[in-house]
């Protein structure tokens, strides 16, 4: 469906508000929610010629909807892409590419430190199917380079990473793939385009799980890619169709929605953010804080660079233990001591949220697989909301001061 006609050159944060599909007859300013599962056709000639994809029109709730088609086109914009498709959630964003670009005997190098459930779907699942996968260290640029093959065709990597928040050279990532003949993929979703957009620095794919940020509430599920208009019409498109991982209309109304604020929930809560991983660097109970904005993080100038200044919401930090045994209780201690702060493992909710990223994201990994991620039992991850910040050091503050 066409896009909205916007004048050239708009800032970000106005894209954000008016990116999207035409109005309809009525006018709305608000951009419609559409629920429906099929469209009436003007003619039987048009349905034909729609269904072979020769005519721009909607034909069929799983391969398209006018809403989901403006956040699509909302997202695109953002990123700085030609176009944009989106899936019922984050995970099924990253099986859509796959499928789309990697057969039986392709080889595909991610980071060690991403997600568990993406290490489990690419290292364990796609295996089951002959595509081969290398692991390997998040900032060794070296290594990534070492791990290319004849046979690769994708590089895939998260920045900054969860939990640890470690943080790659996209534009080298990007050398590496393109010298390679393969292509760059990053999970955009710690920085949201608000804070870093992958394809100035030189990425070919943005993969996002419009969960966290884009939502921003915690409300409901969502996912997609951000490429060219080429890959989204000819790789992925065809995989939608197939696959049926489409994204429901209201769902996605409810991502456009969060869209419009985005920009200014991302700057507030990294500021909360960076306020609270400076006060948990003097909480004697505290062994490391992991945070971009921290001068201390090994990747604080790159990151400072290809995120505009910001280090965004996400910290993680490990509860001092002196012995092994010591840590997992530790940090359950600390974890079960809160009030105010919910034990979740989501994030980018307006709520601040904390996990136990061993038990919970990551626990489905080997434990040789946490440890090449550097994920300790004594990790408590922190998604940043937007309440009083002293309110939320006093709710970590219970559980840190009463540790044993």
């Amino acid at each position: 469906m066409s896009a909205r006609r916007l004048p050239d050159d708009l800032h970000l944060d106005t894209l954000a508000v008016r990116a999207a599909v035409d109005r309809s007859q009525y006018g709305e300013n608000s951009e419609a929610l559409y629920l429906t599962s099929g469209y009436v056709q003007p003619s039987a000639e048009a349905a034909a010629r729609r269904f072979a994809g020769d005519e721009e029109g909607f034909t069929y709730g799983r391969y398209g909807n006018p809403t989901v088609a403006s956040f699509e086109q909302r997202l695109a914009a953002l990123e700085g892409t030609e176009a944009a498709i989106s899936t019922a959630s984050g995970m099924a964003a990253i099986l859509m590419m796959c499928l789309a670009l990697l057969k039986a005997g392709d080889h595909i190098i991610c980071s060690q430190s991403m997600f568990g459930s993406t290490i489990k779907l690419i290292g364990s699942d796609l295996a089951k199917f002959g595509v081969e996968s290398s692991f390997v260290s998040q900032t060794d640029v070296s290594a990534w380079k070492m791990a290319v093959k004849d046979n690769t065709r994708l590089l895939f990597a998260e920045t900054p990473t969860n939990p640890l928040t470690e943080v790659c050279d996209i534009a080298a990532l990007a050398a590496i793939a393109h010298g390679a003949g393969a292509l760059l993929a990053v999970d955009n979703c710690f920085a949201t385009p608000a804070l870093q957009r992958p394809v100035a620095l030189g990425a070919d794919i943005v993969m996002h799980s419009g969960t966290k940020y884009l939502d921003g509430q915690g409300r409901v599920m969502a996912g997609a890619l951000c490429a060219s208009q080429e890959l989204v019409t000819e790789k992925f498109l065809p995989v939608l169709k197939s696959a049926g991982m489409t994204l429901a209309p209201f769902n996605a109304w409810v991502v456009l929605k969060g869209l419009e604020t985005l920009d200014i929930r991302m700057r507030a809560q990294s500021a909360h953010a960076l306020d609270l991983a400076r006060w948990l660097q003097d909480q004697p109970n505290v062994q490391r804080v992991f945070y971009p904005g921290l001068s201390s993080h090994p990747q604080h100038t790159l990151a400072m660079a290809q995120q505009g200044g910001v280090g965004g919401a996400v910290l993680s930090f490990e509860v001092r233990a002196s012995a092994a045994d010591q840590a997992r209780a530790r940090a359950f201690h600390v974890l079960d001591s809160m009030r105010l702060l919910s034990l979740s493992t989501n994030l980018g909710d307006t709520k601040t949220l904390a996990a136990h990223p061993a038990s919970t994201s990551h626990g489905r990994l080997t434990e040789a697989q946490r440890q090449a991620a550097g994920i300790q039992q004594n990790l408590i991850r922190v998604a940043v909301g937007l309440e009083h910040l002293d309110d939320v050091k006093a709710d970590l503050a219970r559980g840190l001061e009463t540790l044993t």
